[in-house]
């Protein structure tokens, strides 16, 4: 995809791992340790500086996206695959070859109340997003315009 145009991502986190306040802290952070290859692509070959993210709680209760992101980096090299015995490490990643990449996001807001899952489901107007499909996990995953619209007329 070579479209300037801004697109829409919805990008999961454990929030006992990283929660929207974790980046309300922080302000940036590198999205570190996405080991699926579509993710990873998704990453590295579409994902443009400037790009909104829906920042979604998983494996929380309940589940549901809880803020906004703009992505703030080109993708570049995960620097966990480099390191030895880690819960990321990647044998067979050089530096000069890397095979995982990442991408920094910048905190926008906190949404005043999360939108569970349960929520985005019984919303007709999302029914074809990707998160809610059965089966769908990738931690990184595009948002169709007409979703990503309808979300933030919901929060305002």
């Amino acid at each position: 995809m070579t479209s300037s145009a801004v697109q829409y991502w919805l990008m999961k986190s454990e929030p006992d791992t990283y929660s929207i306040d974790d980046l309300a802290r922080d302000r940036v952070t590198a999205w570190t340790g996405v080991r699926n290859y579509q993710a990873r692509n998704f990453m590295r070959d579409q994902m443009r500086v400037g790009d909104w993210v829906f920042f979604y709680h998983s494996n929380s209760t309940p589940p549901g996206i809880a803020g906004l992101a703009r992505v703030s980096s080109a993708p570049y090299a995960d620097p966990t695959q480099f390191e030895k015995g880690g819960d990321y490490a990647e044998p067979r990643a050089t530096r000069e070859k890397p095979i995982w990449v990442l991408v920094d996001i910048a905190f926008e807001r906190k949404f005043e109340k999360l939108i569970s899952l349960d929520t985005l489901r019984a919303d007709a107007a999302l029914k074809e997003m990707l998160v809610l499909k059965k089966g769908q996990r990738l931690s990184v995953q595009p948002v169709e315009g007409v979703h990503a619209r309808h979300l933030l007329a919901r929060v305002g």
